[in-house]
């Protein structure tokens, strides 16, 4: 089925979800002239903890294609020069990174251009980590934004969502991109499409992330939540860790982007308060 039309029936049957979300407010919000700017801060006290959502990045970390993405060259020794200095050669999209806009998009953001109020935002911890075990292939569906809600109450206003699968625990291993038997095919959870979709129709969010190594999971053939959650003007992050060391709400996300002119993303230090 083409792009455009898996968008259009997922439009289609977004319609019955949308008592979901702030449907009438977010309308009339979005209606007015001017619009409030959007919390930085999730707590309404002062955090009391920060914790790292950042994996150590190292020469063979696992990688998307497989193939090893970043090169360090010592260029000067204490030894033999009395200081230290190594040369990076590096894959934008290589350990805990960000996507920005251009990354999937003509003429987007790059990640230079990505303003740095929206990085620094409520987090929004969605948890499948019981189907994720069960199902390699698991997705975050607007059933678990639905459950997240009832639960939480309204996602806040431009927050990062982030899926919970507890797959950082397999970063070190074969099974973080756990190739299947046709020697190609990935398995690995992420956001489903029509879960994306809701997030940027029905809501006021930011970003999104996950704890793998797509925005969409492993067996995607389309990369069809790249395409439709980027080019909207949004960043996504890749290979979080330690969000089960977080609560579902309440988090401040601090997002340690790279500026670098015309970058489609770039290893990224990420940060929460508590």
């Amino acid at each position: 089925m083409c792009h455009h039309c898996v968008t259009e029936s997922v439009k289609a049957r977004m319609l019955s979800r949308r008592d979901v979300f702030r449907g009438a407010a977010l309308a009339g919000a979005a209606a007015a002239t001017v619009a409030a700017p959007a919390p930085l801060f999730a707590q309404q006290a002062l955090p009391r903890r920060a914790e790292d959502l950042t994996h150590t990045l190292h020469e063979a970390f696992p990688t998307f294609f497989g193939e090893q993405q970043l090169f360090v060259e010592d260029k000067f020794t204490f030894a033999e020069h009395n200081f230290n200095l190594k040369e990076w050669r590096i894959n934008e999209h290589t350990g805990t990174h960000i996507d920005a806009p251009l990354h999937f998009s003509a003429d987007g953001a790059s990640v230079a251009e990505l303003p740095v109020g929206a990085l620094i935002c409520p987090l929004a911890i969605v948890d499948i980590r019981d189907r994720a075990a069960e199902n390699a292939d698991a997705q975050v569906t607007p059933d678990d934004l639905a459950a997240w809600i009832s639960a939480n109450g309204d996602i806040p206003e431009g927050a990062c969502v982030a899926m919970l699968s507890g797959w950082d625990a397999h970063v070190d291993g074969a099974r973080f991109r756990n190739v299947g038997e046709d020697g190609q095919t990935m398995h690995f959870p992420g956001f489903h499409l029509e879960a994306a979709q809701m997030l940027m129709e029905e809501a006021d969010v930011r970003g999104i992330a996950v704890d793998t190594l797509s925005l969409d999971h492993g067996p995607s053939p389309d990369f069809a939540v790249h395409y439709a959650w980027l080019p909207s003007g949004r960043w996504g992050l890749e290979c979080v860790a330690g969000l089960d060391r977080l609560p579902a709400t309440g988090a401040t996300l601090v997002v340690g982007a790279p500026k670098v002119r015309g970058g489609t993303g770039g290893p990224t230090r990420v940060m929460a308060l508590v």
